[in-house]
């Protein structure tokens, strides 16, 4: 079953006679561009979107295992950031995202006579909430693992056969992922949460998230809706200080160790270096989508 699909999406690519691939250096991307390069040879070209979404340790390693294995890849740097949608952080916030490579992609492919753009969306998002997804109908943009009925699960398999460093690479997703819906993506906040998320990563922890939550934007929304009494007290000091909580999750098995060890002071200690007021640990663990929980979920 697993070779049939693999032969399928060969086929699907070789029918193509070129393609460019939305490339990041995660495990459905770097798998389809190594696929491509083995059908289509210099007729496949790997792409990747540079911004303050990504991590610059993810940058290096997506450049350099397309040169381990030889695949042809490009940086372009993509503008996102420039448009006040995205800023805004909306709950569709990875369509604006999306829609600003694909028109990168797009110039590029005519230009240089590729025939179809392609990324790596599988079998495995079928069902989830996927703006991205939007864009990509939109630019007639393919799914070729999708096509072929890939999971992510048999991906990791089959990258595994190849040889390929990302089989069991933790799930990743831009640091802009970090930050509640509604609440500002600026540069400076990704800046903190990338160098935060550094910090568990040279510990040795593996799934690593750090979300990123602003208290005093709360605050301000709650004294719009309160009357705020009278005050004559010439000791009361304006707060002037950082207002960023880090809420780390980490896989739940790892958890433990970092309770252990002196590994909790030492983190903290580092997170509030970097700019945090406040370093919670999420006692649930890691787990897609938690920003989006509702209280009791």
């Amino acid at each position: 079953m697993l070779n049939r699909k693999l032969e399928q999406l060969r086929a699907t690519l070789r029918g193509y006679g070129s393609c460019l691939v939305a490339y990041s250096g995660g495990v459905d991307s770097v798998f389809l561009a190594r696929v491509a390069h083995e059908v289509l040879g210099d007729r496949a070209l790997a792409v990747i979107a540079d911004s303050p979404s990504l991590p610059r340790r993810e940058l290096a390693e997506a450049l350099a295992l397309a040169e381990q294995f030889r695949f042809p890849v490009r940086v372009v740097r993509t503008a996102e950031f420039e448009n006040a949608n995205y800023l805004a952080n909306p709950a569709n916030r990875c369509y604006f995202c999306k829609h600003e490579l694909f028109e990168q992609l797009t110039p590029i492919a005519r230009a240089e006579k590729f025939a179809v753009i392609a990324y790596g969306e599988n079998a495995s998002d079928n069902g989830d909430f996927r703006p991205g997804a939007q864009a990509a109908a939109e630019f007639q943009v393919r799914a070729p693992l999708k096509q072929a009925g890939l999971t992510k699960a048999e991906i990791r398999g089959l990258s595994a056969q190849f040889g390929l460093p990302t089989a069991d690479k933790p799930q990743m997703a831009c640091l802009s992922s970090r930050v509640p819906y509604g609440e500002a993506v600026t540069p400076e906040k990704l800046a903190m949460i990338e160098k935060a998320e550094n910090v568990l990563r040279d510990l040795g922890f593996h799934d690593v998230r750090v979300r990123h939550h602003e208290l005093f934007s709360r605050v301000k929304s709650l004294n719009r809706s309160t009357v705020e009494p009278k005050r004559d007290d010439s000791s009361v000091q304006p707060f002037n200080g950082s207002t960023s909580l880090a809420r780390i999750e980490l896989g739940p098995a790892e958890i433990p160790r970092f309770l252990g060890d002196g590994l909790m002071a030492q983190v903290t200690e580092a997170l509030k270096r970097v700019g945090y007021a406040h370093v919670t640990l999420d006692l649930q663990g890691y787990r897609r989508g938690s920003l989006n929980e509702k209280p009791g979920s």
